[in-house]
């Protein structure tokens, strides 16, 4: 008998399994479907500062996994659906916070001051704050907004070691006149910056890295049990009591007094739905008997809409000595549409699109809408089998606004790619699409070495070849002048070339008690089922404006701590 049984080893699940094994009088399972990364012995690609690699291995991922994120609409039955995308779930100890591309940013005060808006009553910026602190272990600041004895080290590439080419992007945001900010956490204001990152001494550090240490490794109380994927959550009426997976292909049962499901916003709703517990009609339909009807779980699921305008980078601009960090500076503006926080969009730059010899000679301009106002994406069952995965739909541009600011910050991005700074560096600029084809050349092989090693060749020979390569092997629909000179254009680009930033969010929502469309309370605990909680970005009220790893990791802490006194509490 376990007191807390953690379903996902990710970035929640590792804080949690370090900060509930502290206390020496609990046992803790902690159960992760994918491999472990043991300590100095991790994965070279996962140790790597850059991301490229690990984010491409299908070791490390849920590899059946496809989403929608074209808005479907579901009032028009005889319309195509959009086509189906890969959508890279991480399957592995430390979760996303193992492959994704490191940034350590929280989101703007005004985000969670929504939170609490929204229900989540405790969970303002005042509130949050403390358990950012607690996180991170800042290298470079000090000061009110900073922590320096976390276990995540956060630290920034200075400026006299950024690419030319990075180089050339600030230059191009001071001359459309934005501010350089040193801290992208401190003040949240407008402003380029050198963006902030999980890392320390050119290597990775992902909340297994930094949670799940030696020295917690050795607590006798604490069992990490990896290759395990949970097929069942076990229940006895409406409380949650233990859990049924396949451990190295065998199946085993465990029981505990609580279950913690940490699985993320796709898996943590599948879960729930397979348990009995959703939204009445579609468990009915899949002939799933109702144990808590919730008409919230895997509803209005959320991610960042982003598109890309890439270019070919010159020799002298790419990557260099200093650094294998290919994100190293970044932009916040405000669009000023009404009622729009200030902060609302972000651009980063990428000196480098992928590990291939290709991918080392593309540059790139990102653009996400920081805060979202889409929020129509749902997260279903396609059947009961536990192996299938969910039906999950993303919706992206759900909310014309945030096409519209999409389309805007093409035109922003595209104004900055020809100034004199960046165009000096550049050649060739490009409406980037993450296809099919992109990421298949991505997937990290001898092939794939070799056929980019001989593009790469013929893209650094005479201009008139490298834009008939990059013409006929690069882009795909849509060109450059099409969608400066043709706003149709543009919006077609934009609606069939958007993607989600791998934010997946929002799907288990915290709120208030008659709220009909909160799954849980305030502590994570599912509503009308005892036993049971779900902790990690499924739970976030709304899709805070940063990258989600940092906010997943204070709300694993801040739940955390409640858990622990309440533990303390009951404690004979």
């Amino acid at each position: 008998m376990y007191d807390t049984i953690i379903v996902g080893g990710g970035s929640a699940g590792s804080v949690l399994a370090h900060r509930l094994s502290a206390r020496s009088a609990s046992q803790i399972l902690l159960c992760e479907a994918g491999q472990d990364t043991p300590p100095g012995n991790e994965p070279p690609e996962i140790a790597d500062s850059y991301s490229g690699t690990a984010y491409f291995d299908p070791r490390f991922h849920w590899t059946e996994l496809k989403v929608t994120t074209q808005v479907i609409s579901h009032n028009n039955p005889t319309e195509a659906r959009p086509p189906l995308r890969k959508y890279e779930q991480a399957r592995v100890l430390g979760g996303g916070s193992s492959i994704n591309g490191q940034l350590a940013n929280r989101g703007a005060p005004t985000d969670y001051d929504e939170w609490e808006a929204r229900g989540a009553v405790g969970w303002s910026w005042n509130d949050v704050l403390p358990y950012f602190r607690k996180v991170e272990r800042d290298l470079d600041f000090d000061g009110p907004y900073h922590g320096k004895d976390g276990r995540i080290p956060v630290r920034r590439i200075p400026r006299e070691h950024w690419t030319g080419h990075a180089q050339a992007v600030a230059q191009a945001f001071e001359l459309a006149g934005f501010s350089f900010l040193p801290d992208q956490n401190g003040e949240f204001t407008d402003g380029y910056f050198p963006i902030t990152h999980s890392n320390a001494e050119e290597r990775r550090v992902s909340a297994a890295m930094g949670y799940l240490d030696r020295e917690t490794r050795k607590r006798p109380n604490l069992t990490i049990s990896t290759h395990t994927q949970v097929k069942e959550l076990l229940f006895e009426g409406t409380r949650c009591i233990g859990i049924r997976c396949e451990v190295d292909g065998r199946e085993q049962e465990f029981r505990g007094r609580e279950i913690v499901l940490s699985c993320g916003a796709i898996h943590s709703p599948a879960h729930l739905l397979r348990a009995g517990i959703g939204p009445v009609g579609h468990l009915k339909d899949l002939g799933i008997e109702v144990r808590m009807g919730l008409a919230g779980v895997g509803q209005r699921l959320m991610d960042h809409p982003s598109i890309a305008l890439s270019s070919f980078v010159r020799r002298g601009a790419r990557m260099n000595a200093h650094t294998r960090r290919h994100l190293q500076v970044g932009l916040r503006y405000s669009s000023g549409i009404e009622g729009a926080p200030k902060g609302d969009m972000f651009v980063a730059a990428l000196t480098k699109s992928a590990w291939h010899a290709v991918g080392e000679q593309i540059g790139s301009l990102l653009a996400f809408v920081n805060k979202t106002y889409s929020e129509t994406g749902q997260v279903k069952l396609a059947s009961r089998d536990s192996r299938a995965e969910p039906v999950v739909e993303f919706n992206l541009l759900s909310d014309k606004r945030d096409l519209d600011r999409l389309m805007s910050g093409f035109r922003k991005m595209a104004a900055m790619q020809m100034s004199a700074p960046i165009a000096a560096v550049t050649d060739k600029p490009f409406p980037a699409a993450y296809s099919d084809r992109v990421r298949k050349i991505g997937v990290v092989n001898t092939k794939n070495k070799v056929l980019t090693s001989i593009a790469a060749a013929l893209m650094d020979g005479p201009a008139a070849l490298r834009h008939y390569v990059i013409d006929n092997f690069v882009v795909e629909g849509f060109t450059f002048d099409q969608v400066m000179n043709d706003d149709e254009a543009l919006e077609a680009f934009v609606r069939k070339a958007t993607i989600g930033v791998w934010h997946a969010s929002c799907s288990c929502r915290m709120g208030r008690d008659d709220d009909p469309l909160a799954v849980v309370d305030t502590q994570g605990r599912v509503k009308g089922v005892q036993g049971l909680r779900v902790v990690d970005a499924s739970v976030f009220p709304v899709v805070p404006c940063a990258n989600t790893n940092f906010p997943t990791l204070m709300t694993a802490e801040k739940i955390a701590d409640v858990m622990l006194a309440q533990g303390a509490s009951s404690a004979p």
